[in-house]
């Protein structure tokens, strides 16, 4: 093995008798790595995606989150709740209420999600990283407050002044719809804007108004009830296991989920988009390998006289067809290294300089292509190159020894 291996490397870097080889071995070699350096790098924006978009993510929805399985609201009352609340782990504890509504300002309307939460709920999130006007807050000198999603304040028209109130329409819950007075059938509520908040995703900014947990009681006629618990872990804390552990408490009637789970179909998208570039990728470096068959059937043909040679001094069909296997295969590997050092070096440039910008003229949540290079994707990468190269080195060899066994064998008698 080390024999054939010696002499695959003596043939990859010696100085063919045609130019042309020369020149289809470099293509070869270059066409692997460029192949495996864009695999890496775009493999590596979508870890920067989905890096950055968990990030803003994890600014406004809680560490973990507790929901009742059947219906929408539960109460809290019970012992299990208590334990999660004086666990070791929990940092923050907080409830929250979230029902849909009807907002007016003016002549403005739209549809919101109105979001009941507690005075701590500015210690579980990054609310007050997010402001984009005002002043974060619930209540002050006896006055409630609503904080607006951009997207939202935008459709209302509220400005960046807050001194008219908005007016919040809710459909009676404990009552029945009066045909003969069906506006007895709404509750309205006005209430004060204390400012604007945004995380440049549609999914926040157009939908949620945020409230007292108090005002949304009443708005929609809850006494204790919410429809999640919220939950944020000490520095340190293990994730899965807390999660392990009020799964235990709680039972089947909840689930208590991860950031994770809580944006499933964010993740599992980009999962899916990620595997189908990653699919398409190595079709295209399936397509590069055809000219390492081309560089490694020229050298064959090369080789002939040498391998004649060998086969006088005693080398079997085995140790020749290793020499060709193992010439393929560092065809191969160096394009490989080559392809890995550049799909790194060019992650490393664009996470410190940011090369490749996203345009938009500053719309977007960074200037350039988000960038994070995992080692798993680099194993990954290696590994199917490898692979699949396995079938483009052996055909050519096996080939070559199919048509000519009868003179190989014939030299082996003769000598």
């Amino acid at each position: 093995m080390k024999l054939s291996l010696f002499i695959a490397g003596r043939y990859l870097i010696s100085k063919k008798t045609h130019n042309a080889i020369n020149l289809v071995s470099m293509v070869s070699v270059l066409g692997v790595a460029v192949s495996v350096a864009a695999m890496i790098v775009t493999l590596s924006v979508y870890n920067g995606f989905q890096d950055l978009l968990g990030g803003l993510y994890s600014q406004f929805d809680p560490e973990i989150k507790i929901k009742v399985n059947k219906g929408k609201t539960f109460l809290t009352d019970g012992a299990a709740f208590e334990a999660i609340r004086q666990d070791k782990d929990v940092d923050v504890y907080t409830e929250t209420l979230e029902e849909n509504a009807l907002l007016t300002y003016k002549d403005a309307q739209t549809s919101a999600v109105i979001k009941g939460v507690e005075a701590d709920f500015a210690q579980l999130t990054n609310i007050d990283s997010l402001m984009y006007a005002g002043q974060f807050k619930l209540e002050e000198y006896g006055f409630e407050y609503a904080t607006l999603g951009v997207g939202i304040a935008s459709v209302l028209g509220t400005g960046q002044s807050f001194i008219d109130p908005i007016t919040i329409h809710v459909p009676r819950r404990t009552a029945s719809i009066n045909l003969a007075n069906p506006a007895g059938s709404y509750k309205t509520f006005q209430m004060l804007v204390c400012g604007t908040f945004g995380l440049n995703q549609p999914e926040y900014d157009d939908n949620y108004v945020i409230v007292p947990l108090s005002f949304a009681r009443e708005l929609f006629e809850y006494e204790k009830a919410v429809t999640a618990v919220e939950i944020k872990l000490k520095e340190g804390a293990d994730t899965e296991k807390a999660i392990s552990r009020f799964t235990g408490w709680l039972g089947d009637d909840y689930s208590v989920l991860g950031l994770m789970e809580q944006k499933a179909d964010f993740y599992r998208i980009n999962r899916v988009e990620k595997w189908m570039t990653y699919l398409i990728l190595t079709f295209i470096l399936l397509i590069a390998l055809f000219n390492v068959i081309g560089s490694l059937s020229m050298l064959i043909l090369e080789k002939r006289a040498d391998a004649s040679t060998l086969s006088k001094l005693g080398a079997d069909r085995t140790l020749i067809r290793r020499v060709f296997l193992a010439e393929g295969r560092l065809i191969v590997t160096a394009g490989a290294i080559l392809g890995i050092i550049l799909g790194s070096l060019g992650c490393w440039l664009q996470q410190t300089f940011g090369l490749l910008k996203l345009g938009g003229g500053g719309h977007y949540i960074v200037d350039a292509y988000p960038v994070v290079l995992q080692l798993t994707d680099v194993l990954l990468v290696l590994v199917t190159t490898l692979l699949i190269s396995l079938p483009a080195t052996w055909w050519p060899v096996q080939l070559y020894f199919n048509r000519n066994s009868k003179g190989v064998n014939d030299t082996q008698d003769a000598s």
